[in-house]
This record gives structure tokens, sequence and C-alpha cells, in this order.
């Protein structure tokens, strides 16, 4: 027997922040709305709830049909649902965010998204509705993150540097590490193996390392104080 409501009820829409690091500095996936509201201008990724999704599923549909991403670390933020926030009327956000590599992921506009690009987080354009913020929400919760489960193994390619994932956290962070207090609480947590394998090039050769898939879930899932 259908059941009637009669309280109004408001749209629900998902909206992902997807950060990426490209060796030097933190970015953002933005699309290029194709339709009204904000025609041409840029967003996150996002779009209405379908009646039988799960909200998740609902995430990961629109990050595939608007960016072509699929398969990514995904962790939902939180909920905005300040009214005034969309001109379509009163509708509710869960917002998420994911890490990727960008070299991996290429941006790719589709459906309703006229373009698809990565930007540098501190050369950002003019953003649609309330996305602003979102993103801000998820940078702090990203920049809080990393005090206490690690964050890198979604970011960094398989092999990489002990610079690499500095630059890593000082780009999450935005702002210089202590090079020496770094390498000394990080290698202390034993999910780091150092290689036999270095560098080439013009510089100084530089170890590579990579994270020990199960000693990094095993900290990420019991957490740790990473104090920078």
């Amino acid at each position: 027997m259908a059941h009637t409501y009669e309280f109004p009820r408001p749209a629900l829409t998902v909206d992902c922040v997807v950060f990426g690091f490209d060796g030097t500095g933190l970015q953002v996936l933005l699309i290029r709305r194709g339709i009204e509201p904000f025609l041409g201008a840029w967003a996150l990724p996002g779009g209405f709830v379908r009646m039988e999704e799960d909200l998740e599923d609902a995430a990961r549909r629109e990050l595939e049909e608007e960016t072509s991403l699929r398969d990514v670390f995904l962790e939902q933020l939180r909920t905005f649902g300040t009214p005034g926030r969309d001109p379509r009327g009163r509708v509710v956000s869960v917002a998420w965010y994911a890490l990727v590599r960008p070299d991996q992921h290429p941006a790719k506009g589709d459906t309703d998204a006229s373009e698809a690009a990565w930007f540098p987080i501190g050369g950002l354009p003019g953003l649609a509705f309330d996305h602003d913020h979102i993103l801000a929400a998820a940078l702090e919760r990203l920049r809080g993150k990393i005090r206490y489960q690690p964050v890198g193994f979604e970011l960094l390619p398989r092999h990489f540097t002990l610079t690499q994932l500095q630059a890593l956290y000082e780009a999450i962070l935005g702002r210089p590490i202590d090079k020496r207090n770094f390498r000394k609480k990080l290698l202390s947590f034993d999910f780091l193996t150092p290689l036999d394998e270095f560098t080439s090039g013009a510089h100084r050769p530089a170890r590579l390392h990579r994270f020990d898939r199960r000693k990094y879930d095993a900290a990420a899932k019991r957490g740790f104080l990473f104090d920078l």
C-alpha cells in the first residue's frame, strides 16, 4: 500500500571532491557545467540521487558519468543543506572525497559536464553553488586525516622517494616541513619498505621506497599520532 507524506521533501544530491597529486602540488578535479543553472561554470562532479540508489552508489555513478573515474578511494565527508544553496529549490547534498593519481585518471567530461580538468588547489576558478565551501571542508578533513592516518598509497606512484612523500604532505598542509623530523617520525611507523632501487638522472640518486600494504592498512585502521 502506498503512503503519502504531507510535508514537502527536499531533493537529494551527491557532490565529489577528487584530490590528486602531480608530484609537486595538490590538485582537484572539476567539471564545467553543460546545463543550467550555472551553465558554463566550473563545479564539483555530482548530481541527483535516484530513488533506488544507495548514496555511495550515486556518488560513484556520478563520478564515472561526469569524469570517467571509477574504482577509486571514496569516503563520505558531510552533509550540506543550507537553504538557498541551490537555485533549483530545496536541495540537500551529501559530499564525498576521493584520492587519486591524476596521471592514472585523465580528466574527461561527459553527460551534463561539457568539460573536466585538473586544477591546482591554489589556482581554482570560481565555483558554482556552494562548492567552494564543500571543497574547503574536504581540504580541512584531508589535513586533519594525515595527522592520524597514513595518506599516500592512493596519491603516489608504486615506488617513490622520501622527498616525494614529504612533498605530498607539504602540498596537503600548505606549508614546509622539517626534513629530518619528518623522516624520523615517518620511518618509525614501519609501513615503508626501502628498495634496492634508486632514481636516475643528473641529480644525486635517491633511494626508492614502497608502502607495505598490510602494515599500511593496519596503521590506517588503528590510527596513529603524526604531529607535524
